[in-house]
C-alpha cells in the first residue's frame, strides 16, 4: 500500500504547490506577510482585497483598513512576492450588510461593533464563497487567533499573544467556516515577530503603522459618521438623573454611550454621574451613580455555538465570558432559552454592559473560544 503525503502546513494531504489559499488582503502588516509567507512556502497563492467603502474620500486617511492606500499597498506586496491580485467592489453590500446596521443601532440607544458584523457578512460569508469559486482549498486571513485541530474537528482558540487576540471580533465564525479558514498568525507570540517576518520578507509594508479606528468612521467620530448615513439623527434633548429631573441639555443621543462619564457637561455636582440609559424615543440621556452601571444578568440572542455538542444539551454551561473587547473573561453561567437566546449571570457584577455589544463565550479551562452572542436589552 502506498504511504499517505504527510499534511502541508494547512493540513492538506499534498504539496503546497498543490495546494490553491485565497488570502484575504487588507493591505496592512499582517495579512501581507500572510500571504508572504505562503507564497515563500510554495503555495498557490491568490490575493484578494475588498473596497469597502468610497475610498476616494479615505485615500488620505491613515488607520483604516481597505482604502484606496491600503488597496494599493496590498497590490504592491502580490507585485512583489508574484502571486495574482483582485480587487472586489463590495461598497454596496457592506454599507447594507454593516454600515446601515451600525447607524440604525446608535440611533436605538445600542453600542454597536461593526467590525464582527463585517466578519460575519462580507469578510467570512461573501469573500469565502468568492475563495470557494476560486476553486480554493481554503482562505487565510491575518487576524490573531488560532485554529486547533480537535478530536470532533476544528476548534477556535485565542491567540498565543493575548495583547492581540482577535477572539472578540471573530466569536460569530460557524463551524463551517472554520473548517475552510486558517490563521497562520494566531500563534505568533507578539506582534513584533510578524513585523521581523515583514522586514524578512522585504515588504514594503513592514514599518506601516496598525489601524485603530473602525474603517469608515475616521478620527473615532461616531456622531458624524451616523448625521450623514441618517441626516437629521442628532436631535437635542434632555439629561435627565434617574427620578426624571432636568440636569441638562445634550446636541443628541448618539453622542452618548452607556458607561460614559466625561462630556456630559453638567458639573458641580457631589458625586459623579454616568450615562446607565439611553431612552431614544424620548430623546433622554438618563445619568445615575456608578453602582447603577452593575449588571449580572445578561440576554444574549443570535447565538454562534462552536463548542462541544449542542448548546441545549445542558441546562447550564459553566464558561467564562468577555463583555467588551478590552475586558478579560470572567466566570459566568450560560442558560440557554433556544438555540440562539441565553441569559448569561455573571458571577461578579460588570460596569457598563451595553446593547449592541458581543458577549464571547469561552472554556474557564483551556484556550478554546466556544461561540458567543449579541447583548440585546439592558436591565
Amino acid at each position: 500500500m502506498p504511504l499517505e503525503s504527510p499534511l502541508n502546513s494547512l493540513g492538506f494531504a499534498k504539496a503546497p504547490a498543490e495546494t490553491r489559499v485565497v488570502v484575504a488582503m487588507s493591505g496592512g502588516v499582517d495579512s501581507s506577510v500572510v500571504a508572504a509567507m505562503l507564497a515563500d512556502e510554495g503555495y498557490d497563492v491568490v490575493g484578494v482585497t475588498l473596497q469597502l467603502y468610497d475610498h476616494g474620500a479615505a485615500l488620505a486617511k491613515k488607520g483604516a483598513c481597505c482604502a484606496g492606500r491600503d488597496i494599493h499597498d496590498a497590490r504592491r506586496v502580490a507585485e512583489e512576492k508574484g502571486f495574482p491580485h483582485y480587487v472586489l467592489d463590495y461598497e454596496n453590500t457592506f454599507r447594507e450588510a454593516v454600515m446601515d446596521e451600525f447607524a440604525d443601532s446608535y440611533l436605538g440607544g445600542a453600542t454597536p461593533v461593526p467590525c464582527i458584523r463585517c466578519n460575519e457578512r462580507v469578510k467570512f460569508k461573501d469573500l469565502l464563497e468568492t475563495a470557494k469559486d476560486l476553486d480554493a482549498d481554503c482562505m487565510a486571513t491575518g487576524h490573531y487567533i488560532q485554529r486547533k485541530m480537535g478530536l470532533e474537528g476544528a476548534e477556535l482558540h485565542v491567540a498565543a499573544d493575548p495583547t492581540k487576540d482577535q477572539s472578540y471580533f471573530l466569536f460569530s465564525t460557524t463551524q463551517e467556516q472554520l473548517d475552510y479558514l486558517r490563521f497562520p498568525l494566531g500563534h505568533h507570540k507578539s506582534k513584533e515577530e510578524t513585523r521581523a517576518l515583514a522586514a524578512k520578507y522585504g515588504l514594503s509594508v513592514a514599518d506601516k503603522p496598525d489601524s485603530q479606528d473602525i474603517c469608515f468612521v475616521p478620527n473615532g467620530d461616531y456622531a458624524a459618521v451616523i448625521e450623514k448615513l441618517r441626516p437629521g439623527a442628532a436631535e437635542p434633548g434632555e439629561i435627565v438623573d434617574v427620578d426624571g429631573h432636568v440636569l441638562g441639555t445634550h446636541k443628541g443621543v448618539i453622542h452618548y454611550t452607556i458607561g460614559q462619564r466625561r462630556g456630559l457637561g453638567i458639573g458641580g455636582l457631589a458625586d459623579p454621574l454616568y450615562v446607565v440609559k439611553l431612552d431614544v424615543d424620548n430623546k433622554q440621556v438618563v445619568v445615575g451613580p456608578k453602582e447603577m452601571l452593575a449588571t449580572r444578568r445578561v440576554p444574549v440572542r443570535e447565538i454562534n455555538w462552536i463548542g462541544e455538542g449542542n448548546l441545549m444539551d445542558k441546562a447550564e454551561h459553566h464558561i467564562a465570558v468577555r463583555v467588551r473587547s478590552t475586558r478579560p473573561p470572567t466566570d459566568a453561567i450560560l442558560r440557554p432559552m433556544s438555540e440562539t437566546e441565553a441569559e448569561v449571570e455573571l458571577l461578579v457584577a460588570e460596569q457598563g454592559v451595553s446593547p449592541g455589544q458581543a458577549c464571547v463565550f469561552y472554556d474557564p479551562d483551556s484556550t478554546r473560544v466556544l461561540g458567543g452572542g449579541w447583548i440585546w436589552r439592558g436591565n
